[in-house]
């Protein structure tokens, strides 16, 4: 039998109209901005005209901490939703836009899988409706309005060396992480150290994710930390004049873009913060408009819980006064079997005792999320090579954990692979909910930090090193400690060592910098090796990735 690719299967795939898409969650054409046949934006006019209707019920998916065999967690937020779509309930999924970065690094795209994805893909996967471009854009304009002030006698006294803003773009690139810019004499500027961090990170895309709307938008622009001047004092974004320039860029990406699954249901895809470097989550606006169109809300964070996750109930959550019903974490066999210290290529063979072992990070994050006061589901992304005695052995620990699991099969059936799980899901919202944050943010900034890092991660304690204790206290002195915290820290281990799989005890989590994303309103403390522009790999997904003379895209997954 033919395996076909994830992109053979969406380019044969029977797209509809994307205003017939609309129409099913009540959508008119007056309120889309088409971009073709097969995406659109929504439009103001919906977003008010739905604004007093009640909510739908929110499921976040999550997951195990990823690895090297996959774990699916787009795919089973997309099959769930068919699954509740083919049982006649109206469901709608809010999921991030993927970034250049890994579609041409070594992730692959972000699009879903198999017979669960969102489509157009090549379009969603590459420049999609132009959001990245237009964040990069704004960033981007800051900066050369910086640099601009500087050249044009610095009549606020920035101190070339105390910049904080940094360039931005949306592919990683390794040879931007530290240079110089302004050389070639007086004409060319003034000299100085510089960095890119890759557009996903951006505080540009997380102010655009976490904004009501346009209105609150330039607000959060203007309040952009840039630079210290001579005397340490702060300068930000109003400070230069050019917010309403980036607003301006921002006008149209701000506005949640409508695609639709393999089964033509509607899936709004806004934003994209990596849950690594930056809070993980699609934009509050898409969510919002997905709970007043649907009777659920299928959105997901990125990475494993311990990271997007975290942030999704610290920080959207709370600034959006969002109560999810029930969380879902998914995780395969296969993962766990990694965590429980199986190579990658003997992951697909049965092994119980690596399997026993691994289980144990699959159990830290159905804790994790309890601490959080939700109903919790576990959905394993099930493989063909998955044996009877690996799910009995499942089973067991998820009893033990007094948690429901469910196996899911979307990759291969879709939606119809998503029943079981999507009863489970029906089941857990039902139940009464008490959605709490982990800590409250008028707490001191060392003590969110180290409430994260036990509670969550599961370290012993925190330390900071002398940097990091300068900048604390230079935000201290600037009267933003009254803010969450995002936490840029390793996807790979519960730990801030990619190496310290399954379930580590007995470490410190290490902050060497923190920064203040005021814009945003967040600080981002950055732990281990952690770095805000990833380096492509020895072969990047680039070398695969080929267009034929009649523009039929191959290679892209």
């Amino acid at each position: 039998m033919e395996i076909k690719s994830d992109i053979q299967i969406a380019q044969e795939a029977h797209l509809e109209n994307i205003k017939d898409v609309a129409a099913k969650v009540g959508v008119t054409e007056d309120e889309l901005e088409m971009y073709g046949k097969y995406k659109a934006k929504l439009s103001d006019e919906l977003i008010h005209r739905v604004e007093n209707n009640e909510d739908g019920k929110l499921v976040l998916i999550t997951a195990i901490n990823p690895t090297p065999a996959g774990e699916g967690k787009t795919t089973i937020s997309l099959g769930l939703t068919e699954a509740l779509n083919q049982k006649g309930i109206s469901a709608i999924a809010a999921l991030r836009e993927p970034s250049l970065g890994p579609c041409f690094g070594i992730k692959g795209g972000a699009a879903g899988g198999g017979y669960a994805q969102v489509v157009p893909m090549e379009d969603i996967n590459l420049h999609f409706t132009g959001d990245m471009h237009a964040i990069t854009a704004a960033n981007n304009l800051l900066c050369a309005c910086i640099d601009n002030h500087l050249q044009q006698g610095n009549s606020l006294g920035i101190d070339p060396r105390r910049i904080v803003f940094k360039r931005c773009m949306d592919m990683n690139d390794r040879a931007l992480r530290h240079c110089i810019v302004g050389l070639g004499g007086k004409i060319n500027g003034v000299p100085r150290e510089d960095s890119f961090q890759i557009t996903v990170a951006s505080e540009v895309m997380a102010i655009l994710c976490l904004a009501d709307d346009l209105t609150d938008l330039k607000k959060r622009l203007g309040r952009i930390l840039v630079a210290y001047k001579y005397d340490n004092s702060p300068v930000y974004a109003d400070d230069l004049g050019v917010t309403g320039s980036m607003a301006a860029l921002l006008r149209d990406a701000i506005k949640p873009n409508l695609v639709q699954t393999l089964e033509n249901t509607p899936v709004l895809m806004h934003g994209g913060p990596f849950a690594n470097i930056a809070h993980g989550c699609n934009s509050v606006a898409a969510t919002r408009l997905a709970l007043k169109l649907g009777d659920y809300c299928i959105t997901e964070a990125g990475f494993g819980s311990d990271l997007g996750a975290e942030k999704f109930f610290d920080i959207k959550c709370r600034y959006a006064n969002l109560r999810p019903s029930a969380v879902v974490v998914v995780a395969t066999l296969r993962a766990l079997k990694y965590n429980g210290g199986v190579p990658k290529a003997e992951t697909s063979v049965e092994n119980l005792d690596a399997l026993r072992a691994g289980l144990a990070n699959l159990g830290a994050h159905v804790e994790n999320m309890r601490k959080f006061g939700i109903p919790v589901v576990v959905a394993i992304n099930r493989f063909y090579t998955d044996t009877e005695a690996e799910i009995s052995l499942l089973a067991e620990y998820c009893a033990s954990l007094g948690v429901e699991y469910a196996l899911s099969e979307v990759f291969a059936k879709g939606g119809e692979g998503g029943v079981a799980l999507a009863q489970k899901v029906l089941k857990a919202c039902e139940q009464s909910s008490a959605f709490h944050c982990l800590y409250e943010t008028d707490r001191p900034i060392r003590e969110k930090i180290e409430t994260i890092a036990r509670e969550i991660y599961g370290a012993d304690g925190v330390a900071l090193t002398a940097q990091a204790e300068k900048q604390l206290r230079e935000i201290e002195a600037l009267g933003q400690s009254n803010l969450p915290v995002c936490m840029a820290k390793t996807q790979y281990s519960l730990s801030d060592n990619p190496a310290l799989l399954g379930r580590p005890s007995g470490f410190i989590i290490t902050v060497k910098q923190l920064s203040l994303s005021a814009g945003a309103g967040f600080i981002v403390a950055l732990t281990g090796d952690i770095m805000t522009m990833p380096g492509l790999p020895k072969t990047p997904a680039a070398n695969q990735i080929d267009v034929d003379a009649d523009g039929n895209i191959s290679g892209l997954f």
